[in-house]
C-alpha cells in the first residue's frame, strides 16, 4: 500500500514535470528564429505532452486524478529566465531538467507494480535521454570544427577507457609491479631480506594480483556488453511498437547534424528499409554505443592477467638467484628501471611526455617501496 502511494506521488510529479517541460519547449520554439531548430523544439514539446497524457491516463486509472495543471510562480519565473537566455544557456538549463526527469523515472521503475508501467516508464526515460543528446547538439553548431573535435575527443576517451589490449597490458604491468614491489620491500624490511619469505610473499602477491586483475577485466567487459545488448533489445522493442516515433527521432538527430529536413527524412527512410542497420544507428545516435567499441572479454582477461603477473614477477626474480640485502639491492635497481619503462610506455595510451611519465612512475614506485620497507622494519621486532 505504501509503495502504491509512492508510485502515485512520483507519477504525479512526472506528469507535472512533463507539462512544464512541454510549455518550456513551446515557448522556446516561438522565440527560435532558425526554422529547423524551431521544428525540433516543437517536436520535443509534443513528445513531452505525450508523456504527460500517458501519466494522466494512468493516474486516473489508479483513482488519483491530479486535475488541471496549474503553473506555480516559480515555474513562470524559470521560464522567463529561460527565454531571456541565449540558445546555449537555455539548452543547458533544459538539459538539466531532462537529467532530473531521467532520475525520477529510475525511482518510479523501482516502485512500479506492473510490467506495463515499467515498460512505459522505460520508454519515456529513453526518450528523455535522446532529448538530452539533442540539447547537447543545441549547445554548439554541429558543423563547427571545435564542436566536431570535442565529439571526436570524447569518443576517443571513451574508447581508451573501454579497453584495448595495449592499454590493458600496460596498466596490468603497472599494477602488478607496484603491488609486488611494495610487498617485497615490506617483507624484506621485516625479515632482513630473508629469501624464502620474500619469494613466498612475492609470488603469492603475483598470483593474487593476476587473478584479481584478470577477473576484474573480464567482469567489466562482460557487464558493458550486457548493458549494450540490453539497450539493443529495448531499442528493438521500441522500433517494433513505435516505428514512427523512432524514425522521427532519427530525423531530428540528422537535422541537428546539419542536414535539411528533407535530407534527414530521406536518410531515415532509407535506413528503415534495413532493420538491422536502423537498429544499430539508433543505438549509436541515442546512446553513443557501438558494438565495435567493446573488446572481447576473454582477451581482456588474459591480457590483464598475464601482464599483471609479468609486472609482479620483476621485483621477485632476483631472490630466485641470490638472497639477503644483495638480492634486495638488485630488486631495487631492476624494479626502478621497470617503473620508468612502464611509465614511459603509458605514452602509447595517454599521449603525454614519455620522460615525465616515466619519472613520475619511478618516484611513485620508490616512495611506495620506502614506506613499506620502513613499516617492515617497525614490525620486525615482533617477528619471532
Amino acid at each position: 500500500m505504501e509503495q502504491d502511494k509512492q508510485f502515485i506521488a512520483g507519477l504525479t510529479q512526472a506528469w507535472r514535470d512533463e507539462m512544464r517541460s512541454a510549455r518550456n519547449y513551446h515557448a522556446l520554439a516561438k522565440r527560435e528564429s532558425n526554422p529547423d531548430k524551431q521544428a525540433i523544439l516543437v517536436r520535443m514539446a509534443e513528445a513531452e505532452e505525450r508523456h504527460a497524457e500517458r501519466w494522466l491516463v494512468r493516474l486516473r486509472e489508479l483513482g488519483a486524478d491530479p486535475g488541471k495543471y496549474t503553473e506555480s510562480p516559480v515555474d513562470r519565473l524559470r521560464r522567463s529566465m529561460l527565454l531571456k537566455s541565449d540558445t546555449t544557456v537555455a539548452a543547458k538549463m533544459l538539459e538539466a531538467g531532462e537529467s532530473e526527469a531521467d532520475k525520477l523515472y529510475e525511482v518510479l521503475m523501482a516502485t512500479a507494480q506492473t510490467e506495463n508501467d515499467k515498460n512505459s516508464l522505460l520508454d519515456a526515460q529513453r526518450e528523455e535521454r535522446s532529448h538530452t543528446r539533442m540539447l547537447q547538439e543545441f549547445e554548439g553548431s554541429p558543423s563547427h570544427p571545435q564542436r566536431r573535435l570535442d565529439t571526436l575527443l570524447r569518443r576517443e576517451t571513451w574508447h581508451v577507457h573501454a579497453g584495448g589490449w595495449i592499454g590493458q597490458a600496460i596498466y596490468g604491468v603497472n599494477d602488478g609491479l607496484g603491488a609486488a614491489f611494495g610487498v617485497v620491500s615490506g617483507v624484506a624490511g621485516a625479515t632482513q631480506a630473508n629469501g624464502q619469505f620474500v619469494l613466498l610473499s612475492g609470488f603469492a602477491t603475483a598470483i593474487a594480483s593476476a587473478l584479481s586483475m584478470g577477473s576484474g577485466a573480464y567482469l567489466a567487459m562482460k557487464s558493458q556488453r550486457e548493458v549494450y545488448e540490453a539497450e539493443v533489445e529495448r531499442e528493438k522493442h521500441e522500433i517494433q511498437n513505435n516505428p514512427k516515433e523512432e524514425l522521427e527521432e532519427l530525423e531530428l538527430f540528422y537535422q541537428l547534424k546539419g542536414f535539411t529536413e528533407g535530407e534527414a527524412k530521406a536518410m531515415a527512410q532509407r535506413l528503415s528499409e534495413k532493420p538491422d542497420q536502423l537498429l544499430k544507428t539508433l543505438v549509436h545516435e541515442e546512446l553513443g554505443l557501438s558494438e565495435e567499441s567493446f573488446p572481447n572479454e576473454w582477451s581482456s582477461a588474459i591480457s590483464a592477467s598475464v601482464s599483471t603477473a609479468i609486472g609482479a614477477a620483476i621485483p621477485v626474480l632476483p631472490f630466485l638467484f641470490t638472497s639477503g640485502m644483495h638480492a634486495l639491492l638488485i630488486s631495487l635497481i631492476v624494479s626502478t628501471i621497470a617503473h620508468f619503462v612502464v611509465g614511459a610506455s603509458k605514452v602509447l595510451v595517454t599521449g603525454r611526455s614519455w620522460v615525465k611519465s616515466g619519472i613520475e612512475m619511478t618516484l611513485v614506485g620508490l616512495g611506495e617501496a620506502a614506506i613499506t620497507y620502513c613499516l617492515g622494519l617497525l614490525v620486525a621486532p615482533t617477528i619471532g
